[in-house]
């Protein structure tokens, strides 16, 4: 099964959080030399790392970025005090700025609740909860578009939100917003989604960013995936943008226990991150 070629990315929480500027720089050069086309840089907290000297690391290496929000608690657009959805719009239009810096063409991530908070909702609780985000993220929509970044909305799994765990719920959340997407990340849609490749079919023309990884939080390739097919599938579906592999370190104890990472998941990190990036190569056949 032929599929496309598309740049290889690996997001820095596969190592650290949070991310520095030392430990961009460090990274950079060590994910360049392996082959990695993107470096994806989360923005935990405004300030934990310098957008203008992250763009000129970057430049060093010939690495392209992609950016990801982060909703920990307190961040929230959707059921909350409009101070706090107030704070929220500010810290994602500071993401957008940093996007902008760095060249990435999105900010993806939850952009709607905080990861973890969850809340039984009525079919008119749930029509007004997306009709409230519309509104809410709508402000940080017409802001990313003036810098020329689209915001990419990544549904999660069920144990992490109530809002947003299939593709077909946030195609109905942001449909008619301008300047959005979907972001896939294919461990949520591995849990969510009945027919994987049919909801990765179905978002065709909305995906603005991918997340890989095993099924398991691993390397892409070393699980049960049927990687030829999700890449068909996402081809299909018109996306041409980067796969970028997303895990997380169980080094550092705030990120595992958010990302309930409770064992090794391959010999070391580095060794995740080489492994996806030969198996995806190998699936695209650039190897």
């Amino acid at each position: 099964m032929a599929v496309n070629q598309h740049p290889v990315g690996v997001n820095t929480w596969v190592w650290t959080s949070p991310l520095t500027d030392p430990t961009l720089a460090e990274l950079a050069a060590r994910v360049a030399g392996w082959g990695f086309d993107v470096l994806e840089l989360p923005v935990e907290n405004v300030g934990d790392w310098t957008p203008r000297e992250a763009a000129r690391v970057l430049g060093d290496h010939g690495l392209g970025a992609t950016v990801c929000l982060v909703m920990p608690p307190g961040r929230e657009l959707v059921r909350a005090d409009p101070m706090t959805v107030k704070s929220t719009q500010e810290y994602l239009r500071s993401v957008v700025d940093a996007a902008a810096v760095v060249g990435s063409p999105v900010i993806a991530g939850p952009a709607y609740a905080s990861v973890g908070r969850t809340w039984r909702m009525s079919a008119a609780d749930r029509a007004a909860a997306y009709a409230e985000l519309a509104e809410n993220l709508g402000p940080v929509l017409e802001y990313a578009a003036s810098a020329g970044v689209t915001v990419a909305v990544e549904p999660l799994n069920r144990y992490e939100t109530s809002l947003l765990n299939t593709v077909a719920q946030t195609l109905e959340a942001i449909d008619g917003l301008p300047n959005c997407g979907v972001a896939l990340d294919l461990y949520h849609q591995n849990i969510e989604e009945a027919d994987l490749t049919g909801a990765i079919r179905a978002a065709r023309g909305r995906i603005a960013h991918v997340q890989v990884c095993g099924n398991d939080r691993g390397a892409p390739g070393a699980d049960h995936l049927d990687w030829p097919a999700i890449l068909a599938a996402i081809d299909d579906a018109g996306y041409t943008g980067p796969l970028c592999v997303e895990s997380f370190t169980g080094e550092n104890a705030t990120i595992a226990t958010a990302a309930s990472i409770w064992r090794p998941l391959a010999p070391t990190q580095d060794d995740l991150a080489r492994t996806g990036l030969r198996h995806l190569r190998a699936v695209m056949g650039t190897s």
